[in-house]
């Protein structure tokens, strides 16, 4: 059984294409966003609600609490059951998401990278972006080109294998690029201009408000998940603590989420045209709905990944 992969960065409406997809193609979706794993936090991740999902099985949302340590091969380990079961069933597995790493993961295995050592992460965590990324350009110069200094996770990742192997971390990346693929698939990245994607952020951050973003990071502090790495990393979340505490107006609140999510997406645009330039890369503003189902469908029926660009 071929899968089908659905990417592309935040605000491109992934989710409610791969649910039409699912329709279409009697299929079922598994998650590969690193932040719809936690438990009560569903409003600023975005997770689609269950009338959302319109009686599409979904997986690999809602597995670990916020405190909880849930790791790359975590989920490869549930993403690969799952397409067993799917395809045992004579559906389609639809990945959805836009956590590359998970992406990658799955289709070509994980590196040879140490594990994570969650004390020693902890650690860096606790450091400031700038000192974090100095660190970085002194041991990998080649890694740190590539990634921006606000992207804190994969610098601490990065200082992490480093600091168990002593070994940069961009030597594993080159390793990793000859691998063969895991699964035969159908990739596709969907893309919008970025003065579109900017625009749509905002109406998402002033929707998540509306629908009780603050009341459900209220709950989180509630039930003690605030010193968790996730809850102080989560774009949505980090932000509105100091709100909670009186330090900041909800106004400065809405406008830190905004611009974190904005620089969150300029990241991902850049991820997705160095890593995924040979995918199936669909500009979605430029057809209808139907004409990029109709596209996605079509293409997934005859073939694999190709080396073209639609739109």
């Amino acid at each position: 059984m071929k899968i089908l992969v659905i990417t592309g960065t935040t605000a491109t409406g992934k989710t409610e294409l791969s649910i039409q997809l699912a329709e279409r193609l009697n299929g079922e979706i598994i998650s590969a966003d690193s932040m719809m794993v936690y438990r009560y936090m569903d409003i600023g991740t975005a997770k689609p609600t269950e009338e959302e999902r319109r009686g599409i099985p979904h997986y690999l949302i809602d597995v670990v609490n916020p405190d909880e340590e849930f790791s790359v091969k975590d989920f490869l380990e549930m993403a690969d059951r799952k397409i067993r079961e799917i395809s045992l069933k004579g559906k389609v597995p639809i990945v959805v998401g836009g956590t590359w790493l998970y992406i990658q993961a799955l289709l070509y295995g994980l590196t040879d990278a140490p594990p994570t050592d969650w004390k020693l992460r902890k650690k860096l965590y606790e450091k400031d972006n700038k000192e974090l990324y100095r660190l970085l350009e002194n041991i990998d110069p080649e890694y740190s080109s590539k990634i921006h200094i606000n992207d804190k996770k994969r610098i601490v990742r990065a200082l992490e294998v480093y600091y168990i192997a002593g070994i940069p971390f961009s030597d594993y990346h080159k390793k990793h690029q000859f691998r063969e693929k895991r699964y035969n698939f159908s990739g596709f990245v969907l893309h919008r201009p970025k003065d579109e994607i900017m625009h749509r952020v905002e109406q998402r951050v002033d929707d998540m408000l509306k629908k009780g973003l603050v009341d459900e990071v209220k709950k989180l502090l509630d039930m003690g998940y605030e010193k968790s790495l996730t809850a102080k990393q989560a774009i949505g979340y980090k932000e509105l603590i100091p709100y909670m505490k009186g330090k900041i107006s909800l106004n400065q609140a809405r406008d830190a989420i905004i611009k974190n999510t904005k620089n969150f997406a300029k990241r991902q645009i850049r991820t997705f045209r160095s890593k995924f330039k040979d995918w199936n890369n669909i500009d979605v503003s430029s057809y209808t709905k139907q004409e990029v189902l109709d596209t996605i469908i079509k293409k997934y029926n005859s073939g694999g990944i190709k080396n073209e660009h639609t739109g």
